[in-house]
């Protein structure tokens, strides 16, 4: 289900400055684009794998210092980091100096084929961000590929994207890196409860 169309609160479109716009219009996954804002000085990078997933969210790897001017331009309300080790004091100062929450919901990252994902967590972190008051918000792990890819693949199941889909998102962002364990949480996860949970809170 596209939500580009809906009227619905959560849906709408929230303002943005024309310069977010243009460097997010064109990003593709492992690319770090530079976009020239007032002057050749003045540089906006996003950080590594950072896309638009919907309309008031964004997708990336690990903000870095020299990414922080380009999320200043986006308007975050709120952060959900994936990671259980803690965030860097000098990423909190960012968040303190723009007003922007913190979400954090520990994902051990594991390459071994059989570790399963926490469920209970992924559930908890999707509920956050389908609370459109939370939004502007930017998911985002180490890389942006596994842990941020399971998030928004659940997010993907919620609006009812095809499986197929699904896949084929998760796989442009973790590549060669693609993991069966993470597809198959994706294909077992369940989103009815949630369904149902935002329903009543309409």
């Amino acid at each position: 289900m596209s939500i580009r169309n809906c009227q619905c609160p959560m849906c709408i479109e929230i303002t943005r400055t024309p310069a977010a716009y243009s460097a997010v219009a064109d990003m593709s996954p492992e690319k770090s684009v530079t976009a020239d804002v007032d002057g050749e000085e003045n540089l906006l990078v996003p950080p590594l794998n950072f896309s638009m997933v919907d309309y008031g969210i964004f997708r990336s790897g690990f903000p870095d210092t020299p990414n922080f001017p380009f999320l200043e331009t986006l308007g975050l309300r709120s952060i959900i980091y994936l990671c259980p080790e803690p965030y860097p004091e000098v990423n909190i100062q960012f968040l303190k100096a723009n007003g922007i929450r913190l979400f954090q919901f520990g994902v051990e990252g594991s390459k071994e084929p059989f570790v399963n994902i926490p469920d209970d967590v992924i559930r908890r972190a999707l509920k956050v961000l389908l609370d459109e008051r939370n939004r502007p918000l930017l998911i985002h792990c180490k890389r942006g590929k596994h842990r941020t890819g399971c998030l928004v693949g659940c997010l993907r199941k919620w609006q009812n994207w095809c499986l197929a889909s699904i896949f084929d998102e998760y796989q442009r962002f973790a590549a060669d890196k693609a993991r069966v364990s993470d597809q198959r949480f994706l294909e077992l996860f369940d989103v009815s409860s949630i369904k149902q949970l935002t329903s009543s809170d309409s």
